[in-house]
């Protein structure tokens, strides 16, 4: 298959950044204080904003005070994220003006990770103080190839959660799963790839080309 773009946008927990253990921590923190058994918990919680699950799960507790201490809580305990399997080298070979991050997380983590495991701060990142709506909700993509002034039909969108990939279907978007966190019989007939191992990257005038080989 090869898929033709203009822009690249990129997830970031599970898609760029191995931060697993340090995700799951975090909510087993937060399950324990609200008495909330943790398997609930991480049954909805990949790629929506944190504050968004609260809601389902302890809409009392659900507060910007509670968001707030959970941040805090999950940066001082960061630590050990790494680079997703082929993504630094796909990475290295996007122009800075044609990528973007477009993540769950809080900006101020988000940017820890992505430095962390290796890769260049991006120029664009789309966290959820920038919209209004997170994922599933075609906001934070749309708001992406909007700073990165593309159409959303000319973006390729690589994630790992079904809530991104709803995401990227509803913003009209080429969308590649990585089943880095979800076997490939989740995501109902995507277009699926192991690793970024599986894509190969070329230029054609002002076009990327990238063909799956997976």
């Amino acid at each position: 298959m090869t898929i033709r773009c203009r822009a690249v946008l990129l997830d970031m927990d599970g898609t760029l950044v191995d931060s697993t253990k340090a995700v799951v921590a975090q909510w087993a923190r937060w399950a324990e204080r609200h008495g909330i058994p943790l398997a609930e918990v991480l049954a909805i919680s990949h790629g929506v904003p944190a504050l968004d699950t609260m809601r389902k799960l302890a809409p009392q507790a659900a507060t910007q005070e509670e968001l707030e201490r959970f941040m805090q809580e999950e940066e001082s305990h960061e630590g050990g994220a790494v680079a997703v399997q082929g993504a630094l080298a796909f990475v290295k070979q996007l122009p800075p003006e044609r990528w973007a991050v477009v993540t769950s997380a809080p900006r101020s983590l988000a940017l820890m990770r992505v430095v962390a495991a290796g890769f260049p701060a991006p120029r664009v990142l789309i966290s959820p103080e920038d919209v209004e709506r997170g994922k599933p909700h075609p906001e934070p993509y749309l708001a992406a190839a909007e700073r990165l002034r593309v159409v959303p039909a000319e973006c390729f969108v690589v994630e790992d959660a079904p809530a991104g990939i709803a995401s990227a279907h509803a913003a009209g978007m080429q969308v590649a799963a990585i089943t880095t966190t979800y076997p490939r019989g989740r995501f109902n007939g995507d277009l699926a790839i192991a690793s970024f191992e599986d894509l190969s990257l070329t230029f054609e005038d002002d076009e990327m080309v990238i063909r799956v080989t997976s």
